[in-house]
């Protein structure tokens, strides 16, 4: 009898392995790499020219799709915005609108200002490494090191990011960017 049980646990334990592999990329897609809040993605990397799967890999990455998250420093929602850089788009969109930096939490106005900001840290390094590096760090600390010889060698880009965390950072945010545009961009 316990010969049988065994047996019928290795057949099941067999099964699901099966099953597993012959279902990783939608389990992938499902779990590892998810497409929450796809119209307002979507909308934003329209409007902004911003690739929806670095806008994906942001969120990601940020609040793990968690539009309630707040971090230990007070930045908000999917794509944890700081009320100085809320505040910094807000300006530089020219947004009229009664939108507060209590309004973070809403996926919409998270999701417009969050990518709003991307576009401009990335129109304004013209690459994507260093703009994520901004977006962490922000741009004071980002303007710096570009100064520096020893992280940039040409003043515009980042060869090395000094600050462990913002690379750790960077570093996270392009591998899931990588994630999402092997997955669903075949």
């Amino acid at each position: 009898m316990l010969k049988k049980l065994g047996g019928f646990l290795v057949i099941v334990l067999l099964g699901l392995i099966i099953w597993a592999v012959c279902n990783m990329e939608s389990l992938s897609k499902k779990y590892v790499y998810p497409v929450g809040y796809s119209d307002l993605v979507e909308t934003a990397s329209v409007e902004t020219g911003i690739d929806k799967y670095l806008i994906y890999a942001v969120i990601r990455t940020e609040s793990n799709f968690n539009a309630e998250a707040e971090s230990e420093v007070g930045a908000r929602g999917l794509m944890q915005l700081m009320e100085d850089a809320f505040d910094w788009v807000k300006f530089r969109m020219e947004d009229e609108r009664d939108v507060c930096y209590d309004d973070m939490y809403d996926p919409g106005y998270n999701i417009e200002y969050g990518s709003f900001l991307l576009k401009l840290l990335y129109e304004e390094y013209g690459d994507e490494r260093t703009a994520l590096a901004a977006y962490h760090s922000g741009r004071g600390s980002v303007n710096g090191w570009l100064e520096d010889k020893n992280y940039s060698s040409d003043g515009r880009t980042l060869d090395r990011i000094p600050s462990d965390t913002t690379e750790h950072y960077v570093k996270k945010v392009m591998t899931a960017y990588e994630g999402y545009t092997n997955l669903y961009s075949n």
